[in-house]
């Protein structure tokens, strides 16, 4: 789990968007005033994770499915995030892929628990080009846990664009994180 010491550097609405245990989905709402609407880039199964993914993903029982989305409110794209799951969990979880996989998660009030697991900082042309910014950008892993067993592992990558509402990410001049 990370700890509130590893965003030191972050300012403090960027350390509550980052570490916080609270919805992006609802924050970004919540921040640009407009519903979150996916743009699903993929939704395959994923046999064999790559490197670079979250070492929690090996507490997910195979076979995995690995879905990958832009979070859009009106025109702006604010996120990317993907999620591997369960397949058998995923078909059961996210009936419309569609959808925020809060909504999903949280259509019928089940408890949830998120819990951190990593801050970084992610260079990418694809991530540039489609934000409108350079990098680099936010990003956090996290899991979902459903009466004590690991539901999903999400990764988000978060847009400069949310510095709009949010302000500088960086107060001043500060060393980086680890870049994935």
């Amino acid at each position: 789990m990370v700890s509130g010491s590893a965003g030191r550097m972050l300012s403090g609405a960027w350390r509550l968007l980052l570490l916080g245990d609270g919805s992006p989905t609802r924050h970004l709402e919540l921040l640009s005033g407009q519903a979150v609407e996916i743009e699903l880039i993929a939704m395959a199964p994923d046999p064999e994770p790559g490197r670079d993914a979250p070492l929690e993903i090996d507490e997910l029982p195979a076979p995995l499915l690995r879905r990958q989305v832009w979070l859009r409110c009106g025109s702006q794209t604010l996120a990317w995030a993907e999620s591997w799951w369960n397949l058998t969990a995923a078909g059961t979880n996210l009936k419309d892929k569609e959808q925020p996989i809060w909504r999903s998660l949280t259509a019928h009030r089940a408890e949830l628990f998120r819990e951190v697991d990593g801050l970084a900082q992610v260079e990418a042309p694809w991530l540039a080009e489609r934000f409108g910014h350079a990098g680099p950008f936010w990003s956090r892993h996290y899991r979902f846990f459903r009466g004590g067993q690991p539901l999903t592992v999400i990764r988000e990558v978060f847009s400069p664009e949310l510095e709009r509402w949010l302000g500088p990410a960086e107060p001043g001049n500060c060393n980086k994180l680890q870049t994935m």
